[in-house]
This record gives structure tokens, sequence and C-alpha cells, in this order.
């Protein structure tokens, strides 16, 4: 499906990213592994080396433009490319609206939004000149519906999706295609960390009637990357257990 292309992975050392750069490599794409901890995406790339898959792991902040820039010329110096750009790194810091600091909204707006921002941007100058690539933005559900303490994360994350939507418009003439993929919620470290109990009310709100899989959101990227999603662009896939319609 995305055999021998380059794919850029950010927040690529754990949880979704980690699970869309293997995804990508089974598909037969060659992983440029990013995140701040470069030990975690060294690790990454070891792994797929043992598996018969090229990759690069490169430390990177995605609020840093010079950071995203140097992420993307390693790419190019490495592999002569890039085809598919993942905009996964993310944080949260939650806490209700009357409390949340400052450095708590700025920090989740930055990473989550700005870090998309310059990616995007540094790779585009790539893309535009090959005339094709694939980005995709990892939003959420809450981006749609909301939720209560985590307006920052609610926020960068519907911002994300309005970005989605104007860089389609920009770059399809290019042949340029910009999706989002929209995730429920997933089960990861930090909702195994929760009690059972409030595991299993999330799961009794979700029609499927189980948390997703960082798998099934790997599964919807690896679609959106791919020659099969070639006419598809501007758009949102949510992939929620049908919880948000």
């Amino acid at each position: 499906m995305v055999k021998d292309r380059v794919a850029v992975v950010t927040g690529a050392s754990r949880g979704i990213g980690r699970s869309i750069a293997l995804a990508l490599a089974a598909g037969g794409a060659k992983i440029v592994a990013a995140d701040v901890s470069l030990e975690g995406c060294q690790e990454l790339v070891d792994e797929l080396a043992a598996q018969g898959t090229e990759g690069l792991a490169v430390q990177c902040n995605v609020t840093s433009s010079q950071d995203a820039e140097r992420l993307i010329d390693a790419a190019v110096a490495k592999f002569g490319r890039v085809d598919i750009l993942i905009n996964n790194a993310g944080i949260t810091r939650d806490g209700m609206l009357m409390r949340m600091k400052d450095e708590e909204w700025d920090a989740v707006l930055s990473i989550n939004l700005k870090g998309a921002f310059v990616c995007t941007r540094a790779v585009c100058k790539v893309m535009t000149k090959q005339r094709s690539g694939r980005i995709i933005n990892i939003a959420s559900i809450v981006g749609q519906m909301g939720n209560a303490g985590q307006a920052n994360y609610c926020a960068s994350k519907a911002g994300l999706i309005g970005l989605t939507k104007s860089n389609a418009r920009e770059l399809a003439r290019r042949s340029i295609t910009v999706n989002a993929v929209a995730p429920g919620f997933i089960a990861t470290a930090m909702t195994d960390a929760l009690p059972e109990k409030v595991r299993n009310e999330l799961a009794a709100q979700i029609p499927l009637e189980r948390l997703g899989s960082a798998d099934d959101i790997a599964n919807a990227v690896l679609f959106l990357a791919s020659d099969n999603s070639a006419y598809i662009t501007g758009q949102v896939l949510a992939v929620n257990g049908g919880m948000y319609m």
C-alpha cells in the first residue's frame, strides 16, 4: 500500500505514534521517527531494522521551526524525498477552565497545533516540488464534541481540524492530500492506569462497547497514506466506535 514511500511520524516513540510507524513499515514504507525522546525513536528504528525496514531516528521538538526544518532536511538527506507526514505529537495538561494556568494552555496549543503547522510548512517545500504527498493530522473526538476539563486540548484538536481543511484547499493543486484522523477513547498506558470501574463507564458510552486500540488508528492512517485514498482530502475520519456521529 505504501511500498518504498518515505514517512515522517512525529511523536513516534510510543503509543499511537509508534503503532502508526509500525503499520506504515509493515506496508513497505521507510520510517523517519521523530520525538523529543531520541532514545525511544532509536529503539523503534532498531526494531524496524531487525524486521528489514529502513529507518531514521531524529530528536525533534515540534514547537521549534528550526527543529521541524532540520527533521525534514534529515529525512531528505537520508532517503531523497518525503511522501508522508504524520502530525501525531501531542500532550495533555488537563484542568477545569477556572483553574487552568496560562502555561498549561500555551504548552498544549504549542505542541498539538503549532507543532503540526511548522512541520507541515517544512514538508510542503519538499512535497510541492515532488507534486505529491500525504499529510495526516491526528486530531481527537474531543476536538469535535468538547470535553469538560480539557479546554486547551479540545481547542488544539479543533484547531487542527481547521488547519487540515485549510491546508487541503491550498495544497490540492500540487496533488498533496491533507486529512485528519479523530480517535475516540483509545486503550493506552494512560487509560490502563484508570480504575476498572472508570474504564467500564467509558466503554458503556461507546456503541461498540469497547475502547479502541492504537492499531485501529494506525489502520485508518495507513489507508489515508495509501493510493486508495487518492481522491480524499480535507476530511476528518472518525475512529471512535460510534461514540460521536
